[in-house]
């Protein structure tokens, strides 16, 4: 691998670390900066171009929502301006459900479709994929139960988060990429395409 690329890969990298910290930090004015001007995010809670996913998420802070994300390892694919990064993360979310205080931890991946602009490498569109998840009292002693009908509305891959982000008020997407599936594939269909040169193909 030739220098440029490396460099061009360690950006994107950064790019990604430096989301998931300002993002949590609070830090919105650098947070902002890590997007590109068309940028959109793809939440569970929130479909929306960044600068409206970057309001709610400050409204959502200024109101107690607590969600955190943990980074793992990053795959980085470049090709000219443009970049694919998939990145292992957990997402996590505490909040009251049916009155009992609780942990929801969700792991998959970050699927960033990533340009670089005059000012940068920017995130043009972030999809993250969900692949597993749990809620655990924050208490361990509590009892908890939850409507399994409510539950069985959602994907395995982040049903318990759902369930939670619905509690809260939130109206959650019911169809996001999991692991496995023709949702993913038409995923990773999009990247392939982006990489090419090809518009942003991906569909909400």
């Amino acid at each position: 691998m030739s220098d440029a690329a490396m460099l061009r890969r360690m950006q994107v990298m950064e790019l990604v670390q430096n989301w998931a910290v300002w993002r949590d930090a609070g830090d919105w004015e650098r947070f902002r900066t890590c997007w590109a001007p068309e940028g959109r995010m793809m939440a569970t809670w929130c479909q929306a171009p960044a600068t409206e996913f970057i309001r709610a998420s400050q409204e959502g802070w200024a109101k107690g929502v607590s969600i955190l994300h943990f980074l793992g390892g990053c795959s980085v694919e470049t090709e000219g301006k443009r970049a694919i990064a998939q990145t292992k993360m957990t997402i996590s979310q505490r909040a009251p459900v049916h009155g009992v205080v609780v942990d929801v931890v969700c792991t998959g991946r970050f699927y960033d479709f990533i340009e670089e602009k005059a000012d940068g490498w920017k995130i043009v569109l972030r999809q993250p994929i969900y692949e597993k998840d749990r809620m655990d009292p924050v208490d361990p002693a509590a009892k908890l139960e939850l409507d399994p009908t409510l539950l069985s509305r959602f994907p395995e891959g982040y049903r318990h988060l759902a369930y939670l982000q619905t509690g809260i008020g939130y109206e959650v997407k019911t169809d996001m990429p999991g692991l496995k599936g023709d949702k993913v594939q038409t995923l990773y269909a999009a990247g392939a395409a982006w990489l090419r040169g090809e518009a942003l193909s991906w569909e909400e």
